[in-house]
Formats: structure tokens, sequence, C-alpha cells
């Protein structure tokens, strides 16, 4: 069994990064714990059946062209149906193991909470990740929530990263340009 300091190192393996993100926080019921895993939000693939290239290379180009952009309008539609359009923006502190943030709301300890985020790097991901409250710290009128991530795939857990040394590279330049 991995005691609190062996854990706390773990998520200690991770680079961390403060940034603003669109995330919204929801307490799980109990009944609800057995059927959460973290996922990115419009994964969908299609079924098509292979098409011939057509002859007129300058029709590929343009069929190709319309039909990016009639991806794009599929995923934009879906994120505006799913409500990662209106997310408010928030202060974190992330890494592949877990973040913290700013709630007016007090969880306890063990805790699960749905994560509902964007991250962009560069390109938006729209994401639910689930994290286990570790820590509940009263500030003021709020209240500091650390959660490290469960039930995450390493594909996930490889946006996030991504998205945390993203983030680090910006500030790096914003420092220089100081």
């Amino acid at each position: 069994m991995i005691n609190m300091e062996e854990s706390y190192q773990k998520m200690r393996e991770f680079s961390r990064v403060d940034a603003v993100i669109p995330l919204q926080v929801r307490l799980i019921c109990p009944e609800e714990r057995q059927k959460i895993k973290a996922r990115i939000f419009g994964e969908v693939s299609f079924f098509s059946a292979p098409v011939d290239e057509p002859a007129d290379k300058a029709l590929a180009q343009w069929i190709k062209l319309i039909n990016s952009k009639l991806d794009y309008l599929i995923s934009l539609w879906s994120l505006r149906q799913e409500g990662f359009c209106e997310l408010p923006l928030t202060e974190v502190n992330i890494s592949g193991g877990g973040m913290s943030f700013i709630s007016h709301v007090c969880y306890s300890k063990g805790d699960i909470l749905e994560l509902k985020m964007v991250l962009e790097s560069p390109q938006s991901i729209a994401m639910f990740v689930y994290g286990e409250v570790v820590k509940c710290e009263r500030i003021n009128n709020s209240y500091k929530i650390a959660v490290k991530f469960i039930n995450i795939d390493e594909d996930i857990r490889d946006y996030i990263v991504r998205f945390v040394f993203h983030r680090q590279r910006q500030l790096i330049r914003q420092k220089r340009e100081i």
C-alpha cells in the first residue's frame, strides 16, 4: 500500500504550471463512481467507405478543404451543445498527476470531482477528467482544492502534460520579452 509521502512524491513526478483555463467542477455522487472514466470530448470517428481519389487534383483539394471545414463546424457545434463554450475561466495549478484551484465550495477529502475543462496546446482540447480531493484548505471566503487525477488513460494524461509544457514555453517567452 502506498503511504501519503509516496503518493505525494508520485504526484510531483510531473511538471506543474499555473494557468487560467475554462473549468467547471461537479461533485460525483457515490452511485456514479463506478462509471467514471476520463475522456476527450468529441472524439468521434465516422464510418466512411473508401473513396477513389478524383482525377481532378484541384477538385480533390477543394473537397478536402470543405470536409475539414465541416469537421470544424461539427466540432464547434458539439462543444456548444455540451456547454464547453460557456465554462468560467479559472486559475489553476495543473500537472499530469492532478491540479489545484480555488472554489467557493468546500469538498471533503476523498470526494470525487468531475473536471470539465478545455486545454490549449496549441489546439483546444475539451475533456472530462476526474479527480479525488486530497486537500481542501480554507483561504478567506474560499477554498483551495487539490485533486489527484483518477481513472485517466495515458493518452489523456499526455494531452495534459503537453499543455503544461506548452504553457511553460509561453511563460518563458513572456519573461524574455520583458
